[in-house]
């Protein structure tokens, strides 16, 4: 199980960290062949309130997925992120 955590232009706290680890350590049991899994965290732009943006990359033996979500906090766009990424580990595993 390996999890790098990326942020730009912000300062990681260990809450935060602790919450990615806790969340995205969940696909990891979705699908047998995960290799590592890259999160970045970064903010948008200002004068937009959804302006905190998760992006999840999954690499796994076959085709690597890409997720981008944006929400008005990290902890739920990171949320976003995981369910949407949850539902395409799910279709691929039923091929």
């Amino acid at each position: 199980m390996n999890i790098t955590i990326q942020t730009v232009n912000l300062k990681s706290t260990e809450h935060l960290d602790q919450f990615i680890n806790e969340k995205v350590g969940k696909l990891f049991h979705l699908h047998p062949e995960i290799i590592r899994i890259d999160v970045s965290l970064k903010l948008g732009v200002r004068t937009n309130l959804t302006n905190k943006v998760c992006s999840l990359y999954v690499s796994h033996s076959g085709e690597n997925k890409f997720v981008k979500k944006n929400a008005a906090s990290f902890e739920e766009s990171i949320l976003l992120a995981t369910e949407s990424m949850e539902k395409i580990l799910r279709r691929l595993k039923k091929r």
